[in-house]
């Protein structure tokens, strides 16, 4: 790669780690888009992008577990499952036709955009029963798990609405969220590195420009702009790298 891409990239990460930090979200399903299109080869970008949702959310999670914002009895049947069910996706994709696996990830941007545009967390108002919990828990992992090893996200946009519905508080979906998913994405992340042919130098800067950014962006979470302003700004950046992608597929 040259040294153009590796300051691009550079910038492009601090900038949307500090982003996503300070809406409390993982940046890995803009990351393999994003270096995709500057060149990075995509069994280099998916792995590098789990790495940096590990890098990124997990400062994120240390802060929602020292605001007691964590439900484990709740998260950890999810975070097991997924992380079991991670490096089976991650060595899957280097068998799996490119242009199917960059359909599925544009189909994947759409949803998660959709997900930051309009989806509204609401409380349970009724608990629901213990088995109904772990099944909805064990299947949402297990989607997660796999998917997030395939294409390279962490799965908190299929994770945290699951939680939701099962009536935790919306700060402590986000908190369990982070968790599962800094264990997911290093899983799959684990899986893709048995592979070979990832280049140190670039996902160690890469993960270095996700801390600072991550550390940044917590930061600044008082800043004009909200958290809803925020994930508007992402929702339809989400559709338009989206829109490029399927354009390509189909010209």
């Amino acid at each position: 790669m040259t040294p153009v891409v590796y300051i691009v990239s550079a910038v492009l990460v601090f900038v949307f780690s500090g982003l996503l930090a300070m809406a409390g979200l993982g940046a890995a399903f803009l990351f393999v888009p994003l270096f995709y299109y500057l060149g990075v080869p995509l069994a280099e970008a998916t792995p590098t992008a789990l790495l940096l949702n590990v890098v990124s959310l997990l400062f994120a999670t240390i802060n929602y577990w020292r605001g007691k914002l964590i439900n484990f009895r709740v998260g950890l049947p999810v975070l097991v499952v997924a992380v079991i069910l991670s490096p089976f996706g991650a060595r899957l994709t280097p068998h799996v036709d490119k242009r199917l696996l960059l359909g599925m990830f544009a189909a994947f941007l759409v949803f998660a955009g959709f997900m930051m545009l309009f989806y509204k967390a609401r409380q349970r108002k009724q608990a629901l029963s213990r088995a109904v919990e772990v099944s909805a828990s064990v299947g949402v992992g297990g989607l997660a798990g796999f998917l997030g090893g395939l294409l390279g996200v962490g799965g908190g946009n299929f994770i945290l609405p699951v939680l939701n519905w099962l009536g935790l508080d919306a700060k402590v979906a986000a908190g369990t969220t982070a968790l599962i998913v800094v264990f997911s994405s290093l899983s799959g992340f684990l899986g893709h590195a048995t592979l070979g042919g990832l280049d140190p130098l670039f996902i160690g800067s890469m993960a270095v420009m996700a801390a600072a950014g991550s550390i940044v962006g917590s930061q600044l979470m008082k800043t004009k702009l909200s958290s809803a302003q925020l994930k508007q700004v992402i929702g339809v950046l989400l559709w338009f790298i989206a829109a490029k992608m399927i354009f390509d597929l189909v010209k």
